[in-house]
């Protein structure tokens, strides 16, 4: 097969694929080809079109005049003689025009490339349509992020908690580096978040990453990205980091604490140069971020240790938020368990309450978790309630058992004999609501046999619920 007849079927098979109408006339002006959907458009059978004038097809065609003065026009709009198309109603086009030269700089033909006016508005509609769409979510995605990370929606009364939250949003106001510091669960992440969605850059992106979850030997590459054929196994392409794909906004570093020694020195660099090195690439990319971090970690005593660089920890320590954690808020913890359900309440449409006693017990547990443990307690004995009101036994055992020996202690007037008692009876309670009042298991639980687990029973008049 000869050169020529090789492109000629690339050529007819393009002509195909395409959504457009294409004509192809030769320097006088006769056509040479033209494609189905450019035939379907004019009505007209391909075999008759090709081997005679355009003009007997498209009697206004500018094709000849092409060819003959040597120019090309492009998107411009064509408007048929009546009855030249198959429909009336349809007699109108974008049209693109152009001659074609060889070598020698001759004129060897003239091609048009249509797009049909419905196919063309449609596939406009369909993009807007598409677009506006994005635009929507997009939209919607930091309505629905700065409302919920705003300071209106971070609660507590406590006086240190409000000096706290006064210094976030002080913060919100400028770019500087901020530090975050305090035990797990505690909202730190909120608090950056909260920062991001009341500055200047709530607009753009906040990228975040968790400093002692990825493996040291992959974390450069997730902070700083990589070109393609870097190392083995590079993803095609390459990747944008972290710091990269934040352009304009936050990255913010959690667990800060946990970053490897080696992978300090560079974000210091970042931090000093604002900009970073692809893994395998020639120039440093300038960026525009801003660093927020947060470790749980005191990062005093490891810069004494030697394990977290001094300069580094001055870098990012430009403004400190010490997070209070919540056995130092207690006025708060009724406040966010009414607000964990009031939450709850709002997207099941039910209207769930706590007991008295539930409330008491959540008041006086120390909350080792923080925040994060209360609202888990809290989503727990929502599913597991009866009757719309949270019970004390709808709670987990630790935070009942030391309410129980808390309660024992300060009555003054019981007996030794009678408290413990009322201890081992709320004891068996929990155990036995817990194996959802399977005795023998029960019994397994607790370490006694089952038929002393049933004289217990009977001797403290416990109810067995199914």
């Amino acid at each position: 097969m000869n050169e020529d007849c090789r492109y000629k079927y690339i050529f007819d098979q393009i002509l195909r694929m395409t959504d457009d109408g294409f004509i192809v006339v030769n320097k006088d002006g006769v056509v040479t080809d033209i494609n189905d959907q450019y035939c379907d458009f004019l009505g007209i059978d391909k075999k008759k079109a090709i081997g005679g004038s355009i003009k007997n097809i498209i009697s206004n065609s500018k094709m000849i005049d092409i060819v003959k003065n040597r120019y090309d026009e492009e998107g411009v709009i064509h408007k048929f003689v009546e009855g030249e198309t198959k429909d009336k109603d349809n007699d109108f086009l974008l049209v693109s025009r152009s001659c074609v030269l060889d070598e020698n700089k001759d004129v060897v033909a003239g091609v048009a490339q249509v797009k049909f006016r419905f196919d063309t508005l449609n596939s406009a509609k369909k993009l807007m349509k598409e677009y506006m769409e994005l635009e929507f979510f997009k939209e919607e995605y930091n309505r629905i992020n700065s409302e919920r990370f705003c300071f209106d929606e971070i609660v507590g009364r406590n006086r240190q908690f409000l000096d706290m939250k006064k210094k976030a949003f002080k913060a919100s106001r400028n770019t500087f580096p901020v530090l975050i510091t305090g035990e797990s669960g505690t909202g730190k992440e909120v608090f950056a978040r909260a920062i991001h969605y009341n500055s200047d850059r709530k607009d753009k992106p906040m990228v975040g990453i968790n400093c002692g979850a990825i493996p040291s030997e992959l974390l450069e590459s997730e902070l700083f990205g990589y070109e393609e054929g870097s190392f083995s196994g590079a993803k095609r392409g390459g990747k944008d980091g972290k710091f990269i794909q934040a352009e304009g906004g936050t990255v913010f570093l959690d667990e800060i604490g946990d970053m490897p020694l080696n992978m300090q020195v560079k974000i210091l660099r970042v931090l000093q140069e604002n900009e970073v090195d692809k893994i395998g690439g020639k120039e440093p990319i300038p960026i525009d971020v801003r660093v927020i971090a947060a470790t749980k970690r005191n990062l005093v005593e490891m810069v004494k240790e030697g394990s977290f660089r001094e300069d580094l920890f001055y870098r990012l320590n430009v403004i400190n938020i010490e997070m209070v954690p919540l056995r130092d808020r207690r006025e708060d913890i009724n406040l966010f368990s009414n607000y964990f359900l009031s939450r709850l309440n709002d997207e099941y449409k039910s209207f769930v309450t706590f007991s008295g006693e539930a409330k008491t017990c959540l008041q006086n547990y120390s909350w080792p978790g923080n925040i994060r443990e209360l609202n888990n307690v809290i989503k727990s004995a929502y599913a597991t309630c009866d009757e719309f009101v949270i019970q004390l036994t709808d709670l987990p055992s630790k935070l009942v058992t030391r309410h129980n020996v808390d309660k024992l202690i300060c009555s003054d007037n019981k007996l030794l004999k009678c408290m413990m008692e009322e201890y081992e009876s709320s004891v068996i309670k929990e155990y036995l609501k817990n194996s959802n009042y399977n005795c023998m298991e029960a019994a397994e639980k607790l370490g006694i046999h089952r038929s002393l687990l049933y004289k217990k029973i009977n001797k403290y008049g416990i109810k067995m619920e199914k």
